[in-house]
Protein backbone atom coordinates (compact mmCIF):
# COMPACT_ATOMS: atom_id res chain seq x y z
CA UNK A 1 0.00 0.00 0.00
CA UNK A 2 3.29 2.42 0.37
CA UNK A 3 3.69 2.67 -2.77
CA UNK A 4 0.01 3.20 -4.55
CA UNK A 5 0.28 3.27 -8.34
CA UNK A 6 3.64 2.03 -8.27
CA UNK A 7 2.97 -1.24 -7.26
CA UNK A 8 6.39 -3.58 -8.23
CA UNK A 9 4.35 -5.95 -10.78
CA UNK A 10 5.65 -8.87 -9.38
CA UNK A 11 3.65 -7.99 -6.00
CA UNK A 12 0.68 -7.28 -7.90
CA UNK A 13 0.66 -10.13 -9.89
CA UNK A 14 1.19 -12.50 -6.78
CA UNK A 15 -1.47 -10.64 -5.24
CA UNK A 16 -4.35 -11.43 -8.17
CA UNK A 17 -2.56 -14.79 -8.44
CA UNK A 18 -3.27 -15.74 -4.84
CA UNK A 19 -6.75 -13.98 -4.90
CA UNK A 20 -8.07 -16.12 -7.47
CA UNK A 21 -6.67 -19.35 -5.28
CA UNK A 22 -8.44 -17.93 -2.50
CA UNK A 23 -11.68 -17.63 -4.81
CA UNK A 24 -11.09 -21.06 -6.24
CA UNK A 25 -11.07 -22.78 -2.59
CA UNK A 26 -13.80 -20.67 -1.40
CA UNK A 27 -16.00 -22.22 -3.70
CA UNK A 28 -18.30 -19.25 -4.14
CA UNK A 29 -17.35 -18.75 -7.99
CA UNK A 30 -18.34 -21.28 -10.86
CA UNK A 31 -15.86 -22.64 -13.02
CA UNK A 32 -16.54 -20.32 -16.13
CA UNK A 33 -16.42 -17.38 -13.33
CA UNK A 34 -12.94 -19.07 -12.07
CA UNK A 35 -11.82 -19.35 -15.78
CA UNK A 36 -12.06 -15.86 -16.39
CA UNK A 37 -10.40 -15.12 -13.20
CA UNK A 38 -7.79 -16.95 -13.51
CA UNK A 39 -7.52 -15.85 -17.02
CA UNK A 40 -7.41 -11.64 -16.25
CA UNK A 41 -4.59 -12.69 -13.69
CA UNK A 42 -2.42 -14.73 -16.14
CA UNK A 43 -3.01 -11.67 -19.54
CA UNK A 44 -2.02 -9.12 -16.92
CA UNK A 45 1.04 -11.34 -16.09
CA UNK A 46 2.53 -12.22 -18.82
CA UNK A 47 1.55 -8.51 -20.59
CA UNK A 48 3.10 -6.68 -17.99
CA UNK A 49 6.41 -8.57 -17.27
CA UNK A 50 6.97 -8.97 -21.59
CA UNK A 51 6.15 -5.34 -21.93
CA UNK A 52 9.12 -3.94 -19.78
CA UNK A 53 11.43 -5.95 -22.10
CA UNK A 54 9.70 -4.91 -25.50
CA UNK A 55 11.75 -2.28 -27.90
CA UNK A 56 10.55 0.31 -30.56
CA UNK A 57 10.70 -3.07 -32.97
CA UNK A 58 7.93 -5.17 -32.07
CA UNK A 59 9.65 -8.56 -30.83
CA UNK A 60 7.27 -11.27 -30.36
CA UNK A 61 5.74 -12.34 -26.79
CA UNK A 62 6.98 -16.08 -27.13
CA UNK A 63 10.74 -14.67 -27.53
CA UNK A 64 10.28 -12.30 -24.45
CA UNK A 65 9.19 -15.28 -22.39
CA UNK A 66 11.81 -17.10 -23.63
CA UNK A 67 14.27 -14.54 -22.58
CA UNK A 68 13.34 -14.30 -18.92
CA UNK A 69 12.40 -18.27 -18.80
CA UNK A 70 8.47 -18.46 -18.73
CA UNK A 71 7.25 -21.20 -19.69
CA UNK A 72 6.20 -20.87 -24.06
CA UNK A 73 2.92 -22.63 -23.03
CA UNK A 74 2.08 -20.27 -20.87
CA UNK A 75 2.33 -17.70 -23.38
CA UNK A 76 0.53 -19.72 -25.63
CA UNK A 77 -2.65 -19.90 -22.70
CA UNK A 78 -2.19 -16.40 -22.41
CA UNK A 79 -2.86 -16.48 -26.10
CA UNK A 80 -5.76 -18.69 -26.00
CA UNK A 81 -7.28 -16.47 -23.01
CA UNK A 82 -7.29 -13.44 -24.99
CA UNK A 83 -7.61 -14.60 -28.40
CA UNK A 84 -9.39 -17.67 -28.64
CA UNK A 85 -11.66 -20.62 -26.77
CA UNK A 86 -11.06 -20.42 -23.36
CA UNK A 87 -9.26 -23.02 -21.80
CA UNK A 88 -10.37 -25.62 -19.21
CA UNK A 89 -9.92 -24.55 -15.27
CA UNK A 90 -7.78 -27.39 -14.64
CA UNK A 91 -5.08 -25.46 -17.39
CA UNK A 92 -5.54 -21.98 -15.68
CA UNK A 93 -5.13 -23.58 -12.01
CA UNK A 94 -2.00 -25.35 -13.81
CA UNK A 95 -0.59 -21.43 -15.28
CA UNK A 96 -1.47 -20.35 -12.09
CA UNK A 97 0.72 -22.61 -10.51
CA UNK A 98 3.88 -21.92 -12.94
CA UNK A 99 3.77 -18.27 -12.61
CA UNK A 100 3.29 -18.15 -9.12
CA UNK A 101 6.50 -20.23 -8.84
CA UNK A 102 8.30 -18.35 -11.33
CA UNK A 103 7.58 -15.02 -9.09
CA UNK A 104 8.41 -16.88 -5.93
CA UNK A 105 11.78 -17.80 -7.89
CA UNK A 106 12.32 -14.34 -10.13
CA UNK A 107 10.93 -12.08 -7.17
CA UNK A 108 10.97 -13.18 -3.76
CA UNK A 109 13.50 -15.23 -3.16
CA UNK A 110 15.91 -12.44 -4.41
CA UNK A 111 13.74 -10.10 -2.00
CA UNK A 112 14.03 -12.16 0.94
CA UNK A 113 18.02 -12.75 -0.03
CA UNK A 114 19.83 -15.36 -0.91
CA UNK A 115 19.62 -18.07 2.12
CA UNK A 116 16.11 -18.49 1.09
CA UNK A 117 17.74 -19.17 -2.73
CA UNK A 118 20.40 -21.92 -1.31
CA UNK A 119 17.55 -23.81 0.74
CA UNK A 120 15.87 -23.69 -2.23
CA UNK A 121 18.18 -25.45 -4.83
CA UNK A 122 18.52 -28.07 -1.60
CA UNK A 123 14.53 -28.97 -1.55
CA UNK A 124 14.91 -28.93 -5.52
CA UNK A 125 18.10 -31.55 -5.86
CA UNK A 126 16.08 -33.60 -3.12
CA UNK A 127 12.69 -33.93 -4.94
CA UNK A 128 14.05 -34.46 -8.40
CA UNK A 129 15.98 -37.39 -6.35
CA UNK A 130 12.66 -38.21 -5.73
CA UNK A 131 10.60 -38.25 -8.43
CA UNK A 132 14.02 -40.42 -10.16
CA UNK A 133 13.37 -42.77 -7.52
CA UNK A 134 9.52 -42.33 -8.38
CA UNK A 135 10.15 -43.15 -11.70
CA UNK A 136 12.11 -46.25 -11.25
CA UNK A 137 9.72 -47.95 -9.09
CA UNK A 138 7.24 -47.14 -11.31
CA UNK A 139 9.16 -48.53 -14.61
CA UNK A 140 9.86 -51.71 -12.38
CA UNK A 141 6.00 -51.97 -12.21
CA UNK A 142 5.34 -51.97 -15.83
Amino acid sequence: SRYGPKMPLAVDSTAELIRCKVLDSSGRLKSHELILSYGLALVRFVNLITERKQKTVSIPLRQLAREVDIPVWVVDLRHELTHGKLPRLALCRKGCDVVLEWLRKMYWNRQLGNNLCEEDEDEEEEQEEVEANADLDGDAWE
